[in-house]
């Protein structure tokens, strides 16, 4: 995995952190577009070619989260 990107998009989502809500079973993320882009960088990183399966990013609260948001942890589950 491309750690630099990786570092990179998380200080992206330090600037403009995403919301992320659970109520009634519901999963709701939200933010601006930047947010949204670092978050889906994230994402393209765990899904590249060179990534082992376990690999992983926590986003958390009043970091790279909204300070109210559930901790959010993106994993890579090879089936």
């Amino acid at each position: 995995m491309n750690y630099d990107l990786a570092i990179m998009a998380l200080e992206g989502l330090v600037r403009t952190p995403v919301t992320l809500s659970v109520r009634d079973g519901v999963v709701t993320i939200q933010g601006n577009t930047s947010g949204f882009k670092e978050l889906a960088r994230l994402c393209l990183l765990l899904g590249s070619a060179d990534v082992a399966e376990g690999e992983a990013f926590e986003l958390k609260p009043a970091t790279h989260l909204t300070a109210g948001s559930a901790a959010l942890h993106l994993r890579l589950r090879n089936q």
